[in-house]
């Protein structure tokens, strides 16, 4: 196997202060051995209990590691952007802080990259989430791709080794919704997939409730996908055909004399149901209106606070 001569390892923490000496050691003892140099991007997305000063401390054993700390709580996804326009890496590993993906998988993952793939994505064939989680993660995953239109593998998260023109185009991607495996898959290239372990976590609890990953699920639909808007015009056709057979219908026993009183609940439910539909479409637009301004705005992904042995 040709050792690469660099690799970065990308990981965005979040609520992870104790796992961050563990995440570091592991890291280093896995992939240092497989490259000429080794560099460790470690990113605080505000995170408030303390994990950038751990950080610092573990910059003066491990000179391989980088520290950047943003502003503010930004997302998991603005804090990978943050930690890619940092690496140098000639492959760039990227993983969750939660030590649920396991450092020494990134070997694998390595050997898989240089038979010729610029994407290699780590399938968990057995995950360890609790059994809720697992469930709304396949249906979020399912209804994802129906909605954008594209095949979604809910055993693929973020973790994954990725060559430097694969994040050179994915660093050029500016727009201000942010989803890592979705920009991935849209700029191509040759991937490949290899299974990996699933860790329990070991402590704490995910950040991603119900909420969260429905508002998430909200904002890559808009951002990568017009399929609601086509699903309410298909919607508004099929009602206007339905409105056109009933009124023929109607037409047609008003002149055979069959008429006699117009209904009221009819009325009513066509008023409820059209008012309805109004304010679906309306609704639909508003939000595709709402991503649009807040992408216009050109306002930085991030913002760095401080950063370690720049």
């Amino acid at each position: 196997m040709t050792v690469p001569s660099k690799i970065s390892v990308v990981s965005p923490v979040y609520r992870a202060k104790r796992l961050v000496p563990e995440l570091v050691n592991r890291i280093y003892l896995a992939t240092s051995p497989i490259c000429s140099e080794l560099e460790i991007v470690l990113v605080d997305d505000g995170c408030p209990e303390g994990s950038w000063e751990t950080i610092v401390e573990l910059c003066v054993t491990f000179p391989c590691l980088i520290g950047v700390k943003l502003s503010r709580n930004f997302g998991q996804h603005h804090a990978i952007t943050a930690g890619l326009d940092v690496a140098t890496g000639d492959w760039i590993v990227v993983m969750d802080c939660d030590l649920q993906d396991q450092p020494e998988e990134i070997p694998l993952l390595l050997t898989e990259a240089l038979k010729g793939n610029d994407i290699v994505l780590a399938r968990r064939f057995s995950r360890q989430d609790a059994l809720l989680k697992r469930y709304f993660s396949k249906l979020f995953y399912r209804s994802l791709g129906y909605l954008t239109g594209s095949e979604q593998d809910e055993t693929v998260a973020n973790f994954g080794i990725y060559s430097r023109k694969v994040i050179d185009q994915i660093k050029s991607m500016r727009e201000s919704i942010r989803y890592f495996p979705t920009m991935i898959k849209w700029v191509g290239f040759k991937v490949g997939k290899v299974n990996v372990r699933h860790a329990a976590r070991t402590e704490g609890k995910t950040s991603y409730n119900f909420r969260r990953m429905l508002s998430l699920a909200l904002d890559i639909i808009l951002a990568f996908s017009d399929k609601p808007i086509m699903l309410t015009i298909r919607l508004g056709l099929l009602i206007s055909s339905v409105a056109v057979i009933m009124s023929l219908y109607t037409m047609f026993r008003w002149a055979s004399g069959g008429l006699k009183v117009i209904g009221y609940a009819s009325l009513i439910t066509s008023i409820w149901l059209l008012s309805g539909f109004i304010i679906l479409t309306l609704g639909v637009i508003g939000l595709y209106l709402g991503k649009t301004f807040e992408g216009v705005k050109g306002r930085p992904l991030y913002i760095i606070d401080k950063k370690t042995n720049d």
